[in-house]
C-alpha cells in the first residue's frame, strides 16, 4: 500500500494506476510471508483475521493470529514487516495456511521494519485489483490511513493493533462514496434455553459510521431471519445448551465475523 493511504475509491484507484508493471513472483507462486523475523522489540498481539474477496465471498474464515514481526518478498528483495500490523497478521495468516499474497514496493524497503509503510498488497488468494476495484483492510470497523505495514499503525497515531482487534481484509467494490459496507454484529453473549434473543446488525462504511442495516440474514443455531429497518431481528435461542455460531450477511455488503453465542 502507498505511504499515505486513502480511503475508499481513491485508494484502490492510486494503486490500480501502478500495478500494471513490476508484479512479485516467487517460484510461480504469489509472492507471501517468508518467516517471522525483524520483530523490534514490538509486541506481537493475538488477532482475528478474516478475508473476504469479490462477490463478498469468505475466502478465510476468521483465524487466530499472532500479529508479530515478518519478512516478505517482493521485486526479489526480502522485506521487513512491522509487528502489530495488519500486513503483518496477513502474513502470520498465510503461514497458517492461509490465502497467499502478493506486493508492490513504492518505497525503499529493507530488512528493516521500519520502511515498511510503502508495502501495497495488490492480490489476494488470486485476485488481483483492478480498475477502482481491489484489497482493502479493516481494523475494528475503520479503515486504515496508511500502509498495512506501516510502523506508526493503521491510523498512523502510534498506535498498532490491539489485542483481541478484529482485521479485515476485503475486495472493495469501489463506488463514488468509498467501499460496500461492512457488517458487525451485536447480541447477548450468553443465554438461557429457548429464550428469544435481539440482534442487531450494523453497516459501516470506510469512516467508521455505522447504520443499522436492513434485509440482512441472521443465522443461529438452525434458526434464521431477516433484519428489518432498523437493522434488528429477534431469534429463538436453540433448546440445549452449547455453544453455538451467530452470524450475518447480506447481498452487497462484507459478511460480519461470526460470534459464539453460549446457550446455558
Amino acid at each position: 500500500m502507498s505511504g499515505r493511504r486513502l480511503r475508499g475509491a481513491a485508494a484502490v484507484a492510486g494503486a490500480a494506476a501502478v500495478v500494471a508493471t513490476g508484479a512479485s513472483w516467487c517460484g510461480g507462486q504469489l509472492a507471501s510471508a517468508a518467516g517471522a523475523s525483524a520483530r523490534a522489540g514490538v509486541a506481537a498481539p493475538a488477532v482475528q483475521v478474516m478475508v473476504v474477496g469479490a462477490g463478498n465471498v469468505v475466502l478465510s474464515g476468521p483465524r487466530s493470529v499472532t500479529a508479530g514481526g515478518a519478512t516478505v518478498r517482493t521485486s526479489g528483495r526480502s522485506c521487513g514487516v512491522a509487528a502489530g500490523t495488519p500486513l503483518a497478521a496477513l502474513a502470520d495468516l498465510h503461514q497458517l495456511g492461509g490465502p497467499a499474497f502478493a506486493i508492490r514496493d513504492y518505497g525503499r524497503c529493507t530488512s528493516s521494519p521500519r520502511a515498511s509503510g510503502q508495502l501495497f498488497v495488490y492480490s489476494l488468494d488470486g485476485e488481483t485489483n483492478h480498475g477502482q476495484n481491489g484489497w482493502e483492510y479493516k481494523v475494528d470497523n475503520l479503515s486504515g490511513t496508511t500502509g498495512a505495514g506501516d510502523p506508526t499503525g493503521p491510523q498512523g497515531d502510534g498506535r498498532l493493533l490491539a489485542p483481541g482487534a478484529q482485521v479485515l481484509w476485503f475486495w472493495c467494490q469501489a463506488f463514488a462514496g468509498g467501499c460496500q459496507r461492512t457488517l458487525a454484529l451485536s447480541a447477548p453473549r450468553s443465554l438461557a434455553r429457548g429464550a428469544a434473543v435481539q440482534v442487531r446488525v450494523t453497516g459501516y462504511d470506510n469512516y467508521g459510521r455505522g447504520t443499522g442495516m436492513s434485509g440482512a440474514r441472521v443465522r443461529l443455531g438452525g434458526a434464521s431471519a431477516v433484519t428489518g429497518g432498523a437493522g434488528v431481528v429477534t431469534l429463538r435461542a436453540p433448546s440445549r445448551a452449547g455453544g453455538y455460531t451467530l452470524s450475518a450477511s447480506r447481498p452487497g455488503s462484507v459478511p460480519a465475523f461470526p460470534e459464539t453465542l453460549t446457550v446455558r
